[in-house]
């Protein structure tokens, strides 16, 4: 059995082949943080918007006056994977919250191309987990790497959260689901949201507290082991004919890649990443020193010659696809007159300024409905 050290191996096998070093610097991260920034301050506008609207109604309907952003539903999940139900079975698309829904299909449509690229490059959370990571790794020099049974057993704990609500969802019928959503709780389900926030308590603040602190000791704690939104997006990501594809011919072995990887994912002993914690944020390929020898690709042609070309997703083009598959959806939706919950002012203005005295009506299609959702 050879004692050879590893480095040496690699160094003789890479010596052994062509290199080709890169002609160009990589512009992923680059354009990634971009993509990331764009969104943040796109929610952020909508936060603010929605924020004032809902002041608005709590001041009587008194100062500044601003519409209510369809937007601020993209926060509001599960009532897009209640919505989208709803439209399977009934083949309408409900009045309350339906961009919601038409978010949540964008989003999933995301993941069906580009593997689970919306957590990488839009989610909020995501972006903010990124960067808490990076600042404890600054802070306390390095992230901390949980033993594999752990990693495992914690991972497993955002795939129970979303069989959870999956399970409730589909045992409603879509009479159940349009009374629940018209419901005063399915109405204001976006009002409660932001006040959780605006009059979080101390143990709201502690647990919070507990999970930044987490998210900069472990690398995307929230995301790797907590978000059920995050595991819907890597089921439907291994449908994804995109995958993170390394070159054999091409790979010097240096494992730089594995070593970047924030999924921890041996992306230097693979042909291909078909995981579901893959979220194609394309820090292994920025990493890789040689030509092709990773790369956002469909599978390769059989002609070497010709065997990347066609078929790798440049950093420009996954923005560009991400940003037609959320700016189409949203045009979609505006077009058809699905975009807008259309309720009466008289309504809100009853419900916004109650909303924190209204409780959950439970999931089992109550009768406090508005009306009929047709």
């Amino acid at each position: 059995m050879s004692t050879q050290p590893l480095e040496a191996v690699a160094a003789e096998g890479a010596a052994k082949k062509k290199v080709v070093r890169r002609s160009a610097p990589d512009q992923s991260q680059r354009i990634r943080r971009i993509a990331q920034g764009i969104f943040a301050a796109l929610n952020a506008w909508i936060g603010i918007q929605f924020y004032l609207w809902v002041r608005g109604f709590e001041h009587g309907g008194l100062g500044l006056h601003v519409s209510r952003p369809p937007g601020v539903e993209g926060w509001l999940p599960i009532a897009g994977l209640m919505n989208l139900k709803y439209l399977i079975l009934t083949g309408h698309v409900t009045p309350i919250h339906p961009a919601a829904m038409f978010l949540f299909i964008a989003f999933l449509l995301m993941s069906l191309l580009l593997k689970k690229s919306f957590c990488a490059w839009l989610c909020p959370v995501g972006t903010l987990s990124e960067y808490l990571w990076k600042l404890g790794r600054r802070i306390f020099g390095r992230n901390l790497s949980l033993p594999r049974w752990a990693d495992v057993a914690l991972r497993s704990l955002k795939y129970v959260l979303l069989g959870f609500f999956v399970s409730i969802i589909a045992g409603m019928s879509a009479e159940a689901l349009a009374s629940f959503m018209l419901t005063p709780y399915g109405l204001v389900a976006d009002v409660k949201m932001l006040n959780f926030f605006r009059f979080i308590g101390e143990t709201g603040l502690i647990v919070l507290g507990i999970l930044a602190l987490l998210s900069m000791l472990v690398q995307n704690f929230w995301c790797r082991y907590l978000c059920p939104y995050g595991a819907l997006m890597g089921i439907t990501s291994l449908l994804s004919p995109l995958k993170i594809r390394r070159d054999p011919e091409a790979c010097i072995d240096c494992g730089k890649c594995a070593r970047v990887c924030p999924a921890h994912l041996p992306v230097d002993r693979l042909v291909r990443i078909r995981s579901a914690e893959c979220s194609s944020c394309m820090v292994c390929i920025a990493a890789c020193p040689v030509e092709h020898g990773l790369q956002f690709a469909l599978p390769p042609k059989k002609s070497a010659a010709e065997r990347w070309r066609g078929r790798i997703a440049s950093p420009r083009a996954v923005a560009a696809i991400l940003a037609f598959l959320f700016l189409g959806t949203v045009l979609f939706a505006r077009m058809t007159g699905h975009w807008r919950t259309n309720l009466p002012r008289e309504i809100y203005a009853q419900l916004v300024p109650h909303a924190n005295e209204v409780t959950h009506p439970g999931m089992d299609g109550p009768d406090s409905s508005l009306g009929s959702m047709r």
